[in-house]
C-alpha cells in the first residue's frame, strides 16, 4: 500500500487494473476456445503443456453446456499461466494457410467451370497462362467433363470427370 509518507517506487511494477485483468482473462478464454476447435494433430503440433492439452481434449468430450463453460474457464485459467504469443502466431499461420487454400480452391473451381462452359477458348487462355501445358491431355479432360455435364447431371453436381479436371487444375495452379 502506498501512503503519503511512502510514495510508490519507480521500479515497483504497477498492478494491472481490474478491467485489464478481466480483458486478459477473456482473451485467454477466447484463445482456449480456438484451441478446442483444432484437430488433434494441430493441437499436438503446438507443444502445449500436458495439463492444458488434456483440459482441451476433455472440453471436446463434455456435452453439458454448464460443464463446457466451466471447462472453458479452466482452460482460460491455464492459458494465463503460459506465454500465449507462440500460440497466437501458430493460429495466425494456420489462418493464412486456410485462406490460401480457399483461394486456390476457388481459382480451380472457376477454371473448371470456364473450361467446361467455354471449352477450347478457355483452354487457350489456360495454355497462355501455363506454357508447356499438354493440350491433348487437357482437351481430353475437358471433353470428358463436358460430356458428363451434358449427359444430364444436375447443375452444381460434379461427376468423376469433373473431379478429375478439378484435381488437375489444383495441381497446375497450386
Amino acid at each position: 500500500m502506498h501512503s503519503p509518507e511512502h510514495p510508490p517506487e519507480d521500479d515497483e511494477p504497477e498492478r494491472p487494473s481490474k478491467s485489464a485483468r478481466k480483458r486478459a482473462a477473456h482473451a485467454a478464454q477466447d484463445l482456449g476456445e480456438a484451441l478446442i476447435g483444432l484437430r488433434e494433430a494441430e493441437l499436438e503440433a503446438l507443444g502445449l503443456p500436458e495439463r492444458l492439452a488434456d483440459a482441451i481434449r476433455e472440453a471436446r468430450r463434455i456435452s453439458s453446456r454448464a460443464g463446457g463453460a466451466r471447462q472453458r474457464q479452466y482452460i482460460g485459467k491455464l492459458m494465463r499461466e503460459i506465454d500465449v504469443e507462440p500460440i497466437h502466431a501458430a493460429l495466425a499461420a494456420r489462418s493464412e494457410r486456410d485462406a490460401l487454400e480457399t483461394q486456390l480452391f476457388k481459382r480451380a473451381e472457376g477454371w473448371r467451370e470456364r473450361l467446361i462452359t467455354a471449352g477450347e477458348t478457355a483452354l487457350d487462355e489456360l495454355a497462355q497462362l501455363r506454357p508447356g501445358l499438354d493440350r491433348a491431355d487437357w482437351s481430353r479432360r475437358v471433353a470428358a467433363a463436358r460430356r458428363e455435364r451434358s449427359a444430364g447431371l444436375r447443375t452444381g453436381t460434379v461427376g468423376a470427370a469433373g473431379r478429375d479436371l478439378f484435381r488437375a487444375l489444383r495441381s497446375l495452379l497450386g
